[in-house]
């Protein structure tokens, strides 16, 4: 099978790559905006035709996009999540390899839920925020493309690789800063916060599945659990040998030291956060938690790697760093 994956250099891309790579059936190209790319190709500013002509060039069977952004404002979020997309739809169209389409989209798209509830596929997208509106924006493109294609929405990715700035990655930091400096306490805010955390091996897992399924349309991957961000904050200081105590702020993580949700106490719009409004910087207030019922009956996939080692990959990398 040849596949193309697009994104291969990203947090998910490279775990997605690594698994692909273990398939002796698997003939992987990999297309992006770096040099280590096989092929070079900016999708915000590409082409489709200049996309399409790669792709009758290669003729793979699947396509895989991994690429995005996560941070940044409305107009780069736009171009990188939603612009890039469009090119890659329109280029899969005009193009003869008939490919599939895998398209990565984000639990971001459903916005605040009810606490307690499990999100299904079919429940209404309401973004809280620019990143969830520009990928929901891409889901909508991919489903109304025509093309054989399936949206896989991805909870909240944790494990190695975890990016510094996410609030698991800020978290695992101010431990090594506090351990590093021998204080007996670590203060933190905006730990209130409920989120379905998957590891990033199995959202790896859950990708190889779909690009050999039929599936299409929207398939959520996560753990279908909840998890308080304080529960894993404590789980974190178990596996780091944290023997200090921790206390959680209340206030606007403006306040806070460091804030968990917002890096310098600035909400993802780059103003100062109002109380509480939105504690975890992904605009889907205080609780998401996925119903993963649909990627158990049509991809045969189901969450692996518990929470405890994916945080505990995370502590290796922070507790290695310099």
């Amino acid at each position: 099978m040849r596949v193309l994956l697009i994104g291969a250099n990203g947090y998910l891309g490279r775990f997605v790559a690594d698994r692909l790579l273990a398939d002796p059936a698997v003939q992987l190209t990999a297309l992006g905006r770096g040099d280590d790319a096989d092929v070079r190709f900016d999708l915000a500013t590409g082409s489709p035709g200049a996309l399409t002509r790669f792709l009758d060039a290669v003729h793979p069977g699947v396509v895989i996009n991994c690429a995005g952004a996560t941070r940044g404002g409305a107009r780069e979020l736009t171009r990188h999540n939603t612009v890039a997309v469009a090119t890659v739809c329109e280029a899969l169209r005009r193009s003869g390899c008939g490919a599939r389409l895998v398209q990565i989209g984000c639990g971001a798209e459903y916005g605040p839920s009810q606490p307690g509830s499990s999100t299904a596929e079919d429940a209404v997208p309401r973004p809280g925020g620019p990143y969830g509106v520009s990928k929901l924006a891409a889901t909508e493109l991919v489903l109304g493309s025509g093309l054989d294609a399936v949206v896989l929405r991805v909870f909240s990715p944790a494990g190695p690789g975890t990016p510094a700035g996410s609030p698991l990655g800020r978290l695992a930091e101010a431990m090594r800063r506090a351990m590093q400096a021998g204080d007996g306490e670590l203060k933190l805010g905006g730990l209130g916060a409920q989120r379905d955390f998957i590891d990033v091996r199995d959202v790896a897992r859950a990708v190889h599945a779909a690009s050999l399924s039929a599936a299409q349309g929207v398939i959520n991957i996560g753990s279908g659990r909840a998890v308080r961000l304080r529960d894993a904050a404590a789980v974190l200081a178990r596996v780091a040998g944290f023997g200090g105590a921790l206390h959680e702020l209340d206030g606007p993580p403006s306040a806070l030291r460091p804030a968990v949700g917002h890096p310098r106490g600035e909400s993802e719009h780059g103003m100062h956060s109002p109380p509480a409004a939105y504690p975890y910087p992904d605009g889907c207030g205080s609780w998401q938690q996925a119903d993963v019922r649909t990627a158990r009956d049509r991809l045969g996939w189901r969450p692996r790697i518990n929470l405890e080692e994916s945080l505990a990959d995370i502590w290796m990398e922070a507790a290695c760093r310099i």
